[in-house]
């Protein structure tokens, strides 16, 4: 064989061996060539709604997904983000379950038990490719930071940022977008942006839109952006009140201070804001920071658009407002005192008591053998700013919670434990609207009784 031969010869070989090469690579997995794969992502257990414990990873995997994080007693954006991806889901239509699925993230797994997620998943109506998950706090928080979406819950109004994470995990292409957002536009980047448009399906044409004579109406605009996923105007209950009938009810100041600040009216026991909780458990009225130039032309179009609405079908007749809570005429003994006066001065937002009470809650501790309550009540004695105290009162609260959990005489005495999903801690106070200690009246009625 001749030199030119040889030369030929290695040189086909080569050629061959890139061929060869370049097929390998196409032929490999892109979760293998993506930093999204499998091992990205923390190798967790949770829990759905029907009980059943699932690794996160394997209800993504191959898959298009959108992820956002909520609670189910939250006061701020949560019911928005839930009904705006439970009308993405009317859109999608059979496409839900087969090629988009949903998976929405208890950041409150302490009351967010399956069965409370079973509730309020059926309350917007998730059906199937739709999964709720609760687990434990660390692992949750886990799953949050890999996804972008954690958030310091004393940075944040509602505990986290209301962001959804879309992405296919198979490509390895990953968004964050506002989960407040238009839900047909997000329902587009799920099923065209993120398939590279494989799976696109033909719509109408611009040119088919019929032309806009009148100018938008703000009032409209924000009802269908903000109001219209739990609301009818005359078509019967929804996730909340048929607005149509709650404006033949009730007055319209009532009704303008109720939307502007849902939660404000709550704390103050207000008897109708009492009796919508007790017939829409599942979800409160969330606070949407609205002006009251927004309040108005949102009311100002419920009640031009009920005037044009049938009627609708009769509804469950409204309990009867909530009576003020009783409480046992039995005294709470030294050590709940103290508890509440504690509670009462940081409520308040005042410094005013509180090394005195926290001191006399030490004691009562001591005398009780309870070391921890003792220790935590000694801490909280030495702070001198409200700051310092709140921070401190954050161990007092929590071993508060469980003296009270395994004494008998204190929810005899009318005192209940309360918890915040946002700091994470506990307290004690009177029954009632919830009364926040750690927040005062930033969002005094931010949290949840729990026994």
């Amino acid at each position: 064989m001749n030199k030119r031969t040889t030369r030929s010869a290695a040189f086909a070989a080569a050629l061959l061996m890139l061929v060869v090469s370049i097929a390998m690579v196409r032929q490999a997995p892109i979760e293998a060539q993506s930093r999204w794969g499998a091992k990205y992502f923390p190798d967790v257990t949770l829990t759905t709604q029907d009980g059943k414990d699932v690794k996160f990873y394997d209800l993504i995997k191959g898959k298009v997904v959108a992820i956002d994080l909520i609670y189910t007693n939250c006061q701020y954006a949560c019911p928005i983000e839930t009904s705006k991806l439970a009308r993405m889901q009317q859109i999608l239509g059979d496409r839900m379950g087969r090629e988009v699925f949903f998976v929405s993230i208890s950041i409150d797994p302490e009351h967010d038990t399956p069965a409370v997620l079973k509730a309020y998943a059926e309350t917007f109506k998730a059906g199937p490719g739709w999964t709720f998950l609760t687990g434990k706090m660390a692992d949750i928080d886990a799953v949050s930071k890999k996804l972008g979406l954690w958030s310091d819950p004393k940075e944040t109004a509602d505990g986290h940022t209301p962001m959804l994470l879309v992405g296919n995990e198979a490509a390895g292409q990953w968004m964050r977008t506002s989960a407040l957002d238009n839900p047909a536009y997000t329902a587009k980047i799920l099923t065209d942006w993120l398939t590279s448009w494989k799976a696109t399906q033909v719509g109408k044409s611009y040119l088919e839109a019929p032309k806009v004579t009148a100018r938008r109406d703000d009032g409209e605009y924000q009802f269908r952006s903000l109001c219209s996923g739990c609301h009818s105007i005359g078509q019967g209950d929804k996730v909340g009140p048929d607005l149509a009938r709650a404006f033949e009810k009730h007055e319209r100041d009532w009704l303008a201070e109720y939307t502007l600040r849902p939660d404000v009216v709550r704390a103050k026991k207000d008897p109708i804001a009492a009796a919508l909780a007790a017939q829409y458990r599942e979800v409160r009225m969330p606070n949407l920071s609205l002006s009251a130039a927004d309040v108005t032309a949102i009311l100002r179009y419920v009640d031009t658009a009920r005037s044009h609405a049938p009627s609708a079908q009769p509804a469950a007749p409204a309990p009867a407002a909530a009576s003020q809570a009783g409480t046992s005429s039995a005294r709470p003994n030294a050590l709940i005192d103290a508890a509440l006066a504690l509670h009462s001065a940081l409520t308040r937002d005042t410094m005013v008591g509180v090394r005195g009470q926290a001191v006399a809650l030490r004691d009562a501790a001591t005398g009780a053998n309870d070391p921890a309550l003792a220790t935590a009540a000694a801490d909280l004695s030495r702070q001198s700013t409200l700051e310092g105290a709140r921070r401190s009162f954050g161990g007092v609260g929590d071993a508060l919670a469980a003296y009270a959990r395994s004494h008998d005489e204190v929810r005899a005495a009318g005192v209940r434990v309360a918890y915040c999903p946002m700091a994470r801690k506990s307290w004690l106070q009177k029954d009632g609207p919830v009364q926040n200690p750690y927040y005062g009246s930033r969002m005094l009625a931010c949290g949840e009784l729990t026994n």
